[in-house]
């Protein structure tokens, strides 16, 4: 397993004059093919420049690839993507400290836990689809996983209590957590066609999302005026080169490997393990034409939700969204009500706090600034409006899901 990262001789220097403790090596067991492994390795090594003198060993592998530890080497600690028992009892052996940052629970994998936190993940996908009107939905997932039929289970519960109906579909996987290549496009194409339209699909991952998008080309249907097609993982490779471009959830995986790099650096200073897996909540949707799409007919609430979401920075009241809309206020709120079951007011404020989100985990604005350019009349109101919304402040938000490295500590 070959050294990557290494360590210049100026950094070494400081390391030693600061008196970080000796390197430790530490081997990174997760595949760099995909967007989310290769912003997980990425949260590793922000963590390792600031805080401590590691030497990391990982090497190119792919989704589905064996991942291990090869025989004889010598570490002092392991995160991984831990997904069989195989790999798990492998690793246990070893008697060193791990970190599983995978979402797979295996009975025997006992490590600490850092992922994605999936009812945060299926409550984002739900609000991304229900705002835009969507009122039929489906999750075409996979068999046998345990933790995509949580996946979808969250989502059904939360699309069916706002009053929608839910179908769903899972076809067995060709390996691990991937869709068989040679699946039956036609007969995936009738399952869609026979679901009632406008109809929103969410999937467990983007290749299942782009079998969709294929199975709807394929049968004449159109994405995203008929069907809307969302991924529960942005892998960018797969969503943008996709038939259709495909929209994503954005997991974050540079804070996945942040904590669990922190998590490790504990555990190897001889830290008690947490109790709990440690849930890293995603960063928000990334919009792609699949879900480009207002599943609405009543045109004066498409024109002021089309409204409220262009100008995400702008300070603006129910009577300008009306004005907008090309009716009166009165008559726009209880048009919200009726469609989406929630006041334009709350619209403006859940865009302003999406975009507020996104300024704090992709910028360093200070937080007067961000308020402002999130549209907010005030930072002790945005704040306030955060932590309830939130249940966290903006800055603990910010330190939790950095995108870049500068506001870890």
């Amino acid at each position: 397993m070959a050294a990557i990262l290494p360590m210049s001789r100026s950094r070494k220097t400081h390391v030693k004059l600061c008196g970080l403790g000796p390197r430790r090596r530490v081997a990174v067991l997760v595949d760099t093919s995909t967007t989310w492994g290769r912003a997980v390795l990425r949260g590793i090594n922000t963590f390792r420049l600031k805080n401590v003198p590691w030497e990391i060993f990982v090497e190119a592998r792919g989704l589905e690839e064996r991942l291990r530890v090869p025989p004889g080497w010598r570490g002092d600690g392991i995160i991984a993507r831990v997904s069989t028992l195989e790999m798990a009892r492998e690793l246990g052996a070893m008697k060193i400290p791990v970190v599983n940052v995978s979402g797979i629970e295996i009975p025997e994998a006992t490590f600490p836990r850092v992922t994605t936190d999936l009812r945060a993940s299926a409550r984002l996908a739900a609000e991304h689809l229900l705002e835009r009107g969507f009122k039929h939905f489906a999750y075409f997932g996979l068999v046998g996983l345990d933790y995509v039929k949580a996946h979808r289970m969250i989502f059904a519960d939360m699309v069916t209590r706002a009053g929608g109906d839910f179908n769903s579909l899972a076809v067995k996987p060709m390996a691990g957590a991937e869709p068989d290549w040679r699946l039956d496009l036609a007969s995936l194409g009738e399952w869609i066609k026979r679901l009632p339209k406008p109809l929103a699909v969410l999937c467990w991952n983007a290749s299942s999302a782009r079998e969709i998008v294929f199975a709807c080309h394929e049968s004449g249907q159109l994405v995203p005026e008929e069907v809307a097609v969302l991924s529960q993982a942005n892998d960018e490779a797969l969503c943008e080169t996709s038939l259709v471009p495909i929209s994503g959830i954005a997991v974050s995986g540079e804070g996945i490997g942040h904590e669990a790099a922190r998590l490790l650096d504990g555990l190897m200073r001889g830290r008690k393990a947490p109790r709990r897996p440690t849930l890293i909540a995603p960063l928000g949707v990334v919009t792609r034409q699949s879900t480009d799409t207002l599943a609405i007919g009543d045109q004066a609430v498409v024109r002021a939700l089309s409204f409220i979401r262009q100008n995400p920075s702008h300070r603006m009241r129910v009577a300008d969204v009306a004005r907008e809309a090309g009716v009166s206020r009165r008559v726009l709120e209880r048009r919200f009500v009726e469609l989406l079951k929630r006041t334009p007011a709350d619209e403006i404020r859940r865009v302003h706090l999406e975009r507020a989100c996104k300024l704090l985990v992709e910028t360093d604005t200070p937080l007067a600034l961000v308020a402002e350019m999130a549209g907010f009349s005030s930072q002790a109101y945005f704040s306030d409006l955060f932590r309830r919304e939130m249940d966290s402040t903006p800055l603990q938000y910010r330190r939790r899901n950095r995108v870049h490295g500068k506001g870890f500590d």
